[in-house]
C-alpha cells in the first residue's frame, strides 16, 4: 500500500510538472509538427535536435550538478552589487541618423543605425524566470527608460530562446511597438503563442543573408544550447547576428562558448567597427557554452572588430563570479591585446564613429 501511495504521489507530481509546462504561457510554445520542414532541412539539425559545430559538452554528472547547487545555496556575496546600480537615463532626442547603442544591460541592446531602430535580446524583466517571483533579481529597480517612452521599433532581433534573452513579460510590452521580430529558427513558436502575429515574424538559419529596410543582415553561427523547459531542449537554434550599413559594420555574439565560427564569421563578415560581445555568466565547468573574459577579447579578435563593448554581464547573477569580474577580465585582456574596449554606463548611449567612447571603470 505504501509503494503504491509513493507512486501515486509521483504520477501526480509528473503529470502537474508536464501541464504546467505544457500551458503557463512563460514556458513559449512549441513548432506543431506538420510546419516543422525547414527545422528538418537544416544543416544544424539532426535527430530532433539543433547541434553546434563542434561537439559541445557539459559535465552533467550528478556529483558536479549537487556541487554547483551547493556552491549557489552557499552563495558569493560579491555576486552581487551592495547597492542598486541607478542606469542613465536614455536620451531620446540625440540625432537619429547616427549610429549608436545603449546598452540596458545583460545582452539587451538598442541599436539606431541608418534611421532603423533595432532591439536586440530585449530582456526587460526583473527576473530571468518562468516564475520571476522566485528568480534572481535585476541589480538596477528601473530601466534607462520607460517601455510605453521607447521610440518604435522597426525590429526586435532575438539570440535564443534562454529566459535572460527572450522574457514573456518583456515580448508583452513590446510586441504593439515592434513592427517585426527577427529570429533563428524554431524560435517563432514563442512569439506566436504570445500574441504576435505569424506574418510579423522572420525565422532565420545561420548564414542567412537578407535585406532589412536598407541594412544587410546575417544570422551566423554560435556555440550554445536552447530551451525553456525540461521538454525542450535544442528543439529551437540559437545564433550570433552580423548587421552591416554603408557606413558601419556590427556584430552580436548573443550567448556563445569560443569557437572556430568566430574566425569564420570574421573572414567572411569583417571587420567591424564595434562587436557586442558576450563575456559574463561563465565557470570552467560550463565553458563549452559561454566565453571566459579572455576568450572574448580573442572573439573579438577574431572577426576582426575594432571597438567591444562587454555584453552579458551587471543585470543577473547567473554564475559564481564576483559580478565585476566579467568586465574587470576584459579590460586587463583588452590592455594587454591592445584592443579598443568601451564600458558604458547601464543606459549611456555609445556613437559608433565617434573617436569619443565612455571607458571609465564606473562599477568600481
Amino acid at each position: 500500500m505504501t509503494l503504491i501511495i509513493i507512486a501515486a504521489i509521483i504520477v501526480v507530481i509528473l503529470t502537474v510538472a508536464y501541464l504546467v509546462m505544457s500551458y503557463y504561457p512563460s514556458f513559449g510554445g512549441r513548432v506543431p509538427r506538420n510546419n516543422r520542414h525547414r527545422l528538418i532541412h537544416s544543416p544544424q539539425y539532426a535527430n530532433g535536435k539543433f547541434l553546434n559545430q563542434i561537439p559541445t559538452v557539459m559535465d552533467t554528472s550528478l556529483r558536479s550538478s549537487l556541487s554547483i547547487l551547493g556552491e549557489f545555496i552557499k552563495g558569493n556575496p560579491r555576486s552581487k552589487p551592495e547597492n542598486a546600480l541607478l542606469p542613465e537615463p536614455l536620451n531620446l532626442t540625440q540625432g537619429v541618423q547616427e549610429t549608436k547603442v545603449t546598452w540596458f544591460g545583460h545582452s539587451a541592446v538598442l541599436l539606431e543605425v541608418n534611421g532603423v531602430t533595432l532591439f536586440i535580446d530585449p530582456m526587460l524583466g526583473t527576473s530571468p524566470s518562468p516564475f520571476p517571483v522566485i528568480g534572481g533579481r535585476r541589480y538596477s529597480k528601473k530601466l534607462p527608460v520607460e517601455v510605453r517612452d521607447l521610440p518604435a521599433l522597426d525590429a526586435v532581433l532575438l539570440s535564443h530562446d534562454h529566459y535572460d534573452h527572450l522574457d514573456y513579460g518583456s515580448i508583452q510590452l513590446l510586441k504593439d511597438k515592434a513592427k517585426r521580430f527577427i529570429v533563428p529558427l524554431g524560435v517563432g513558436a514563442h512569439l506566436i503563442r504570445w500574441g504576435v502575429e505569424p506574418q510579423r515574424i522572420e525565422e532565420h538559419d545561420w548564414w542567412d543573408e537578407f535585406q532589412f529596410q536598407g541594412l544587410q543582415l546575417a544570422c551566423t553561427p554560435a556555440r550554445h544550447f536552447s530551451g525553456r523547459s525540461l521538454l525542450d531542449r535544442n528543439s529551437t537554434l540559437w545564433c550570433s547576428w552580423v548587421i552591416k550599413a554603408a557606413t558601419c559594420s556590427i556584430f552580436f555574439s548573443g550567448d556563445s562558448g569560443y569557437g572556430p565560427h568566430f574566425l569564420e564569421i570574421g573572414n567572411k563578415y569583417g571587420p567591424f567597427d564595434l562587436t557586442l560581445m558576450e563575456c559574463g555568466q561563465y565557470d570552467t565547468r560550463w565553458a563549452a557554452i559561454h566565453m571566459m573574459p579572455e576568450q572574448a577579447i580573442q572573439a573579438h579578435l577574431d572577426v576582426k572588430g575594432k571597438l567591444m563593448i562587454p555584453i552579458h554581464w551587471a543585470a543577473f547573477t547567473l554564475a559564481l563570479h564576483d559580478w565585476t569580474d566579467p568586465v574587470e577580465r576584459a579590460w586587463q585582456a583588452a590592455k594587454e591585446r591592445g584592443t579598443l574596449l568601451a564600458t558604458p554606463r547601464i543606459g549611456e548611449t555609445v556613437f559608433v564613429q565617434s573617436p569619443d567612447y565612455p571607458s571609465s571603470p564606473w562599477w568600481r
